[in-house]
């Protein structure tokens, strides 16, 4: 999530991939979106918040806009400790409500089996969510973030089909090493550069996306910056929060938002971390 690169490094433009539309069920008076828990065995007040809100949101529907995991290095995991764990649980929401799954950064080797086995229906980024008088573009954030250029060449790498048999191809313990490797790599670029140097959405390719989509409001996680932003006239961002209950006692701010959405197009920020406290 670092910027680096320089101006001319950038990518003139991204194109709008290829757009799933996803129409609201009859029932549905209110959808929560969140994403970016980071799910890991080491945060296990995070893990417990999001399942107690899964299990007893008022919401029909919860779409999770990637990240829901720190990491996952194939869907071989799930069949044992703690991501079978949370795969017993997710399968137990599901069962309950309707439950969406985008690929984030950090988990966009979950595949169609576990999401198969926990009862998730696949989001692909983008999705057009068409609620109420509304249609809402739905994207985890990292293909908007043009100005972090070398992850924009890492992406496009580990996307490729390739490269992600090769990975998978390996033994379950050497994926585990090789994920922890890469995430402290992260860890210590992110120490070294500061969050004031992380890249953000590229307002102009947003608003292309926008445009394309014939929609008006975009949602989005990916940048850990919660807000709400009025990108141009008529057209608006929310940027969902990140997800962490587990850092307190080390001064990490206490975050555990979920965005509402209501049939009538009313938006809300439900602030679980303040309930919680």
């Amino acid at each position: 999530m670092t910027a680096s690169g320089t101006a001319d490094d950038r990518p003139a433009s991204a194109p709008l991939p290829g757009l799933h539309r996803l129409q609201a069920l009859p029932h549905w008076r209110s959808v929560d979106l969140l994403s970016d828990l980071h799910l890991q065995q080491d945060l296990p007040a995070t893990a417990a918040a999001l399942r107690q809100h899964l299990l007893q949101t008022p919401a029909e529907a919860v779409l999770i806009l990637g990240d829901l995991f720190e990491a996952w290095v194939g869907d071989d995991a799930a069949a044992e400790g703690f991501e079978q764990e949370c795969a017993t649980w997710l399968g137990e929401a599901a069962s309950r409500r309707w439950i969406g799954f985008m690929a984030g950064n950090r988990d966009f080797l979950v595949g169609p089996a576990f999401l198969r086995s926990c009862g998730l229906h696949a989001l692909p980024d983008p999705t057009l969510l068409e609620f109420g008088t509304e249609r809402f573009l739905l994207t985890h954030g990292d293909a908007l973030c043009l100005a972090d250029v070398d992850y924009q060449r890492f992406r496009l790498q580990v996307r490729s089909p390739q490269w992600q048999r090769q990975f998978l191809a390996q033994p379950l313990g050497q994926r585990r090493q090789i994920a922890a490797q890469l995430r402290q790599a992260s860890e210590q670029r992110k120490r070294d550069s500061g969050p004031e140097a992380y890249a953000d959405v590229d307002t102009a390719c947003a608003l292309r996306w926008l445009d394309e989509a014939q929609a008006h409001v975009l949602v989005h996680g990916h940048t850990h910056k919660p807000a709400s932003h009025a990108l141009s006239p008529g057209h608006t961002r929310h940027v969902l929060s990140d997800w962490d209950l587990d850092h307190a006692a080390l001064g990490h701010p206490v975050r555990a938002e979920v965005l509402r959405l209501g049939v009538d197009g009313r938006v809300a920020r439900i602030d679980l971390a303040a309930r919680a406290g």
